[in-house]
């Protein structure tokens, strides 16, 4: 089945959901760039990316949803393309199940078995 830049980011949201790590992993090629949500810090190296999604994992009731209107797909050249959108992670905090809005953006190459190139998401401000 041909993969689309839709495909790869419900891979990654049902990655995300299930905990699983090693499914996120093989969606990352292995000199992506990871620029996470809950981190200040850049990853550029897949063991650091590693880690970043086992912490993450380790959350309890963790869970990320896509706002479906917000989706952006760019084509940008051959098997290169841009996604882009707002998504909502979910986890508990000290027993409470907390929501943070944020945005994000993928650099696909549909190409390649691994192919997020660069993957960039923040938390959207509260206030401007």
């Amino acid at each position: 089945m041909m993969q689309t830049p839709e495909s790869i980011l419900k891979d990654w949201i049902a990655a995300v959901n299930d905990g699983d790590v090693e499914r996120l992993m093989a969606l990352y090629n292995e000199n992506a760039v990871l620029i996470p949500t809950f981190s200040n810090r850049v990853l550029k190296c897949p063991d650091r990316i590693r880690d970043y999604f086992e912490k993450l994992a380790g959350r309890e009731e963790l869970s990320v949803s896509v706002h479906d209107k917000t989706l952006i797909v760019q084509p940008l050249r051959d098997s290169l393309y841009a996604i882009s959108g707002i998504y909502c992670w979910r986890f508990a905090v000290d027993e409470e199940l907390l929501s943070f809005e944020a945005r994000f953006s993928y650099l696909l190459d549909l190409a390649l078995d691994r192919p997020i190139l660069h993957h960039h998401s923040s938390q959207i401000p509260r206030t401007l």
